[in-house]
């Protein structure tokens, strides 16, 4: 396969997806692992959120890790392209819609990944904006600081805010819900496209795909939901 089919072609389009959607996969783990630091404030209310400024610091000012950003928003935008083409193929190739019956038991959500992902993409801009153009560009909202003498933004102080009104919670709950379905789906798929596909790992994949999508979208709904019932902060 040339590079050129790689991403004109349907099985290349699906091999791009495949291998985005597991660094998207393991990307979603280090970012939960991160933002679950707030709750580090449950154990010790005095902690105030120091363990997540501290590790939020540490992603936004190593060389590395900004670097492999650059990385990131590349897989991602590149995800996001492949997928709408791959979906816009899909609806060419059917004689109709998808308000069919369909006898091959496939789930919803794996029909409709599109709209799925178009809840996500609106999800994803709020959250870049609330957060990611904050602490990379214009500072809105972040105060300063000081651990160990060392000056960072307060990332902590800054959820507390942005998490104070319900409809943004109401937003950010519908984005993860949508995202957990398009896991559910999106987890195996990925596998079966590289090939990880026989009786002995389709079920053991399923199944992890299933927990691991429900377990990401309760640690970033619980997020928002803690901050606004008061239970850290």
């Amino acid at each position: 396969m040339t590079w050129k089919q790689v991403f004109t072609s349907s099985v290349g389009k699906k091999l791009v997806m495949g291998l985005t959607g597991i660094s998207l996969v393991l990307f979603l783990i280090v970012h939960a692992g991160i933002n679950a630091c707030i709750f580090a404030d449950l154990v010790d209310p005095d902690e105030n959120g120091a363990m997540f400024n501290k590790a939020a610091h540490f992603m936004g000012s190593t060389v590395l890790i900004r670097i492999m950003e650059i990385g990131l928003f590349a897989g991602i935008l590149l995800h996001i392209y492949q997928g709408y083409l791959l979906t816009l193929e899909n609806k060419q190739k059917r004689a109709v819609g998808y308000a069919v019956t369909y006898k091959d038991g496939s789930k919803w959500y794996s029909r409709s990944m599109g709209l799925l992902g178009t809840l996500i993409l609106i999800f994803l801009i709020l959250h870049l904006y609330h957060f990611w153009v904050s602490a990379r560009f214009t500072h809105q909202g972040l105060d300063p600081v000081t651990y160990n003498g060392i000056e960072m933004h307060n990332m902590f102080a800054l959820m507390k805010a942005t998490f104070s009104e319900w409809w943004i919670i109401a937003v950010y709950s519908a984005g993860c819900i949508s995202l957990a379905y398009h896991l559910a789906h999106g987890f195996q798929s990925a596998f079966r496209t590289l090939g990880v596909y026989n009786n002995r790992y389709t079920l053991m994949l399923t199944s992890i795909g299933y927990a691991y999508s429900i377990i990401i979208a309760l640690v970033f709904i619980l997020m928002p939901v803690s901050f606004k019932m008061g239970w850290i902060g």
